[in-house]
């Protein structure tokens, strides 16, 4: 089925995020992160970070990591980020 989702994303010129339901991930200096498409927030401290994906667990370490918005399908982190890590 993702064959043919990717291929189907191909044919029509669509975003692969948006058809295989991928995280998009925007980094923004060293200061921010905004990550669109995620499922839910595993842990949250000032330091760590630890996001579920369709694509895996996203780890975000720093320091003073602070959620600055957050909605069902988008959320932006502000802080000092020093890691981006997946936990496949």
């Amino acid at each position: 089925m993702g064959i043919f989702k990717e291929q189907l994303s191909e044919l029509l010129s669509l975003p692969k995020e948006i058809i295989l339901n991928l995280p998009q991930i925007t980094l923004i200096g060293y200061q921010e992160i905004s990550i669109e498409n995620y499922k839910n927030i595993i842990e949250l401290t000032s330091e760590k970070v630890r996001i579920n994906t369709s694509s895996g667990i996203l780890l975000v370490a720093g320091q003073g990591l602070l959620l600055k918005s957050l909605t069902s399908e988008h959320l932006i982190l502000s802080g000092n980020i020093l890691k981006l890590e997946y936990l496949l």
